[in-house]
């Protein structure tokens, strides 16, 4: 079964690079352009990992990963934040509401795809 993945971000270029890159390597990509509408497709399609941009219109990206690290249905799921702030981020979020990875923005293809194999396959 092919791993789903959710793509958040507020940039319509990048979630289409990043779904178009991802689905070359056979995973199910969906994608949002809200915090407010990832929160919708975490509790509806149920992916294994959503990568998240930090920085969204109306519920940020690091209130996502707070919000779905505290529901139970859905403190299970992977997330990997996209970020230009670095370990800036590890200081908003408090110890259990962290994401498992960050990709640093910009991204190169590789960068990317390790850190979604890493998370959904573990580590090589």
């Amino acid at each position: 079964m092919t791993s789903k993945i959710l793509v958040v971000d507020d940039e319509e270029d990048i979630l289409e690079l990043v779904r178009i890159i991802l689905e070359s390597e056979g995973y199910t990509v969906v994608t949002a352009t809200s915090g407010e509408e990832a929160l919708r497709l975490v509790e509806s399609w149920k992916p294994s990992l959503v990568i998240l941009d930090v920085v969204l219109p109306g519920v940020s990206g690091l209130d996502v990963c707070r919000q779905l690290r505290r529901n139970p249905r859905t403190h299970s799921v992977k997330v990997a934040l996209f970020t230009a702030l670095g370990t800036e981020v590890d200081m908003r979020l408090g110890a259990g509401d962290k994401a498992d990875a960050y990709v640093l923005k910009p991204f190169r293809e590789a960068d990317l795809l390790r850190v979604v194999n890493d998370l959904l396959h573990g580590a090589a």
